[in-house]
């Protein structure tokens, strides 16, 4: 991909200015030879998903380069996106299977399953709120769909939730545990379905944050109540009965990052109860089956996709005055 560079005119032939209008290049003819960046907020939503394709190479040079700023001069570097979910990994194990002694078996499996689909979503929904701000000399400076520096975000979490899935293959081999092999082809789905719901989310609040700065901070605390309003640390099945009784076991659910956590558990942690000291099943996950757990993460997919789309729509209605923001 080249920025900037023209090509020389002739002698005998004026020269052309090249226009980018919304991530596409035109010459402009008997004009000067310097490049005029137009940034137009109201091109269609059809164009700007071909921009993303066609410009797909840039953006993993953006997560690139996201990837090497974060770990600058670091000793541990890539390390350190193992030890910090380790860490929190036992913290929590202390708290709950030490202090609390709870009785389910192999807490840090249940946990850890939990963790690293949140830590997708948490890690690219916070960068992405300053993504945008923090590349203010880029974007006055080159043309290119500005979605892709939001999408950035979530292409570091990729690379760091896959170091995780590392961390919590071995943890899977010291406890000799065996995922659900014939459910395993439930996990691509849920991914996919998390990618699209991160994306849409990040590529919203990074256009947002730039007119309202406190949108930084209010990420931060709203998604510190998101995290307990999913079953990560807790399991749902504890829950069911009490939100049954009201008839809100659905609005529990709309939490589209509760399917996606609870389809990595029942996958992963194979099992769906278990039977403590007082010889009472205790619930973990729904017992349907994996029919059950795929219509659940296609209706995430679906609303995802829907607000993928219209997060384009919202950037797009606001980066037109990005430049005079910034």
């Amino acid at each position: 991909m080249s920025l900037g560079i023209d090509e020389p005119a002739s002698a005998d032939s004026e020269p052309e200015r090249p226009t980018v209008i919304g991530g596409s290049t035109r010459f402009v003819p008997g004009q000067s030879n310097d490049r005029v960046t137009i940034v137009n907020g109201k091109v269609q939503l059809g164009q700007r998903l071909r921009d993303l394709w066609r410009n797909r190479d840039l953006l993993v040079l953006l997560t690139r380069t996201e990837l090497k700023v974060k770990y600058k001069e670091s000793v541990l570097g890539y390390a350190w996106s193992m030890l910090n979910p380790a860490l929190v990994l036992a913290i929590y194990y202390m708290i709950f299977k030490v202090i609390s002694r709870t009785q389910q078996p192999h807490f840090a499996i249940w946990l850890f399953c939990g963790l690293i689909v949140w830590n997708l979503f948490n890690n690219s929904a916070q960068s992405s709120t300053t993504v945008v701000v923090g590349k203010a000399g880029i974007i006055k400076k080159v043309a290119f769909p500005r979605e892709l520096l939001a999408m950035s975000t979530v292409g570091v979490a990729i690379v760091l939730f896959f170091i995780q899935v590392v961390v919590l293959i071995i943890f899977l081999a010291a406890f000799q545990l065996v995922p659900d092999w014939g459910s395993l082809w439930l996990l691509p789905l849920a991914f996919i379905a998390l990618l699209v719901f991160t994306s849409a989310v990040s590529i919203f609040l990074s256009a947002v944050n730039v007119y309202l700065r406190d949108t930084q901070h209010l990420t931060e605390v709203a998604l510190m109540a998101w995290f307990w309003l999913t079953p990560i640390v807790y399991p749902f099945g504890q829950l069911s009965a009490h939100l049954a009784k009201y008839h809100l076991t659905w609005l529990y659910l709309a939490n589209p990052i509760a399917p996606i956590a609870m389809t990595f558990q029942r996958v992963i942690y194979n099992q769906t109860s278990y039977t403590n000291s007082l010889h009472a099943v205790v619930p973990l996950l729904p017992t349907y089956g994996d029919g059950w757990y795929a219509g659940m993460i296609g209706i995430v997919f679906v609303v995802s996709v829907c607000l993928f789309l219209l997060s384009l729509i919202v950037f797009g209605r606001l980066e037109g005055n990005f430049a005079e923001e910034l």
